[in-house]
């Protein structure tokens, strides 16, 4: 099997995971894009987290073209992502119970906020107690998960629970139990992971649908314009201006 075949079985399963997504999720994901379009139109504040490789798809949310400027990234200092020395510790704090009750009480989390919750297993003590936690604060919890992990995997919270069980709403990503698509003979793993490509663009399609929601309503979205496009730094700065006291990521 050459190189280019692999390329192409690999956009193959993506591709197919990305269909069955926008298939099977369809409601969800409008139900999940009302939902920020309320908070937005309530003078909500938007949030995002997740850990390790979880976090690409959070901070793609984060401070980006053609994004909602409302959407703050929430961190968890040697969580976020493979920045930390060993890039272990980021895994073993997922495991840390208490963690996320820290992180709630010094961030700027408030009844009325929305925030989403990115966990591909759902069964870490960190993504789930953050879950619980916002909502026991009356924020709005969006989870974005596989939910296969909760039949083929144990959790790891003390609740022995998953994160799909505590969200207002939950996004399936459908990715399969262990995060790679491909195999070949002399590899003795699998590979070839689709959860980033998968999960940004789910969570892209809420956004875009939010932004419509808020157009039907007669809302102009505060939405960000690439800065390097003419004009784009100017555009921002004005939404800036006008949503600085949502926005969390510019001092």
């Amino acid at each position: 099997m050459t190189d280019g075949k692999l390329a192409g079985q690999y956009f193959d399963a993506a591709i197919a995971l990305l269909r069955r997504v926008r298939d099977e999720d369809a409601e969800t994901i409008e139900a999940a894009a009302t939902l920020l379009a309320d908070t937005v139109e309530a003078g909500g504040r938007l949030f995002a987290y997740g850990a390790g490789h979880s976090s690409l798809p959070a901070q793609d949310l984060v401070y980006r073209a053609g994004g909602l400027a409302l959407m703050n990234l929430l961190v968890v200092p040697g969580a976020l992502g493979v920045d930390v020395r060993p890039a272990t510790l980021g895994s073993a704090l997922e495991r840390v119970g208490g963690l996320a009750d820290v992180v709630l009480e010094t961030s700027p989390l408030r009844a009325g906020d929305a925030l989403v919750v990115i966990s591909l297993s759902g069964r870490n003590t960190l993504p789930v107690e953050l879950a619980v936690g916002a909502r026991a604060l009356g924020v709005k919890v969006i989870g974005v998960t596989s939910v296969a992990y909760a039949s083929e995997t144990t959790s790891r919270s003390a609740s022995g629970t998953f994160l799909k069980d505590h969200c207002d709403l939950v996004l399936d990503s459908r990715i399969p139990v262990g995060d790679a698509e491909l195999t070949l003979e002399g590899i003795p793993a699998p590979f070839g992971p689709t959860s980033t490509v998968v999960t940004s663009a789910l969570l892209q399609a809420v956004v875009a649908t939010a932004a419509g929601v808020l157009v039907g309503r007669g809302i102009q979205p505060p939405l960000l314009r690439s800065g390097n496009v003419d004009g784009g730094h100017a555009w921002n700065a004005r939404v800036m201006d006008e949503y600085g006291d949502r926005i969390f990521y510019d001092h």
